[in-house]
């Protein structure tokens, strides 16, 4: 239970610094930061199927099962959302 209870303490906190963090950077950093953030939900994915390979209680398997869902939400939307700004990059061609 001590050890639910310091992931929950360490996820709260990063969840607090991380905002105050992000809030502060400016518009021009947010594509390679959004890359950096698709990283960090692929390791958090891998993190939560190797949960999955060892015995756990029941609470584990949910919280590891929202952590991947969680995590493949943010790493779709972030992809989708980097391909969205770079296209407005892209030089359109006329077409005569």
């Amino acid at each position: 239970m001590t050890d639910l209870v310091l992931m929950l303490a360490v996820f709260v906190l990063s969840f607090i610094i991380g905002y105050f963090l992000i809030s502060r950077v400016p518009p021009l950093l947010h594509t390679p930061l959004m890359s950096m953030a698709n990283a960090i939900s692929a390791v958090v994915i891998l993190g939560a199927v190797l949960l999955f390979t060892v015995k756990a209680n029941f609470l584990v398997k949910v919280l590891g099962s929202i952590a991947i869902i969680a995590a493949t939400f943010n790493m779709v939307g972030g992809f989708v959302i980097t391909e969205r700004m770079l296209k407005m990059f892209k030089k359109k061609t006329k077409s005569t």
